[in-house]
């Protein structure tokens, strides 16, 4: 298919975020009384909104999920990114040719709230490619496996979803663009045990077109 418009992710698809997040939300939830193995934390938090997860951290904790210690989790995650965050590896070739064969119809369609979104990009140099063409699940309906974040972004383009292709490495994230109507391609980088975060007959199952590994690949995936 000759795809019209391209959506990413963010996440774990532009930037190595995850090991970051996943290792603040793990410090925290230690200090709160549930301790978690960083393999543990990933597992059932990778591609979700820590606060879809509340029943479940506050039958761990004991204790409710306040405002409070959500704002000192987002403080405490935006200060170890801003120090510590990089790309995900060949992603900036890959989006410069993604976006000038499409002509600038590329969007990023995050789970996460708006401002981490926008201070990622712009730390590891991807924002310009961006500007104006951000979307965060915080602000739809439903957030991610709800498709609303890509509908909205597939819209705000003026390009049906099923012209799109969506970048995703999560299942959470495949569901949302299967349900808009794309078609996703999944990234599955091997970590250093061999394994990926999700596995690739998880991200089939959920309804990826493709796995692949790396970024470089992405261009030619997509056509480009």
């Amino acid at each position: 298919m000759k795809f019209e418009a391209i959506l990413f992710d963010c996440d774990g698809v532009l930037v190595d975020s995850e090991p970051i997040t996943n290792g603040v939300l793990r410090d925290m939830l230690h200090e709160a009384g549930w301790a978690l193995t960083p393999a543990e934390c990933m597992r059932i938090f990778v591609g979700k909104t820590v606060r879809s997860e509340a029943a479940r951290i506050e039958a761990h904790t004991g204790r409710p999920l306040t405002d409070a210690w959500m704002a000192d989790f987002y403080a405490r995650r935006n200060a170890e990114l801003e120090q510590r965050l990089t790309a995900i590896a060949h992603v900036h070739g890959a989006i410069d040719r993604v976006h000038t064969h499409h002509g600038g119809r590329i969007a990023c369609a995050s789970g996460a709230d708006r401002f981490k979104v926008e201070m990622q990009l712009a730390k590891v140099g991807l924002a310009t490619y961006f500007a104006g063409r951000v979307f965060s699940g915080h602000e739809m309906p439903a957030t991610k496996p709800a498709p609303d974040v890509y509908l909205a972004a597939a819209a705000a383009l003026q390009v049906a979803p099923t012209r799109c292709a969506v970048v995703e490495d999560t299942v959470t994230g495949v569901t949302a663009g299967v349900a808009a109507g794309a078609t996703v391609y999944a990234y599955a980088p091997l970590g250093d045990g061999g394994d990926a975060s999700d596995s690739d007959e998880a991200l089939r199952a959920a309804g990826a077109v493709q796995v692949f590994r790396s970024m470089a690949e992405l261009p030619g995936l997509l056509g480009c």
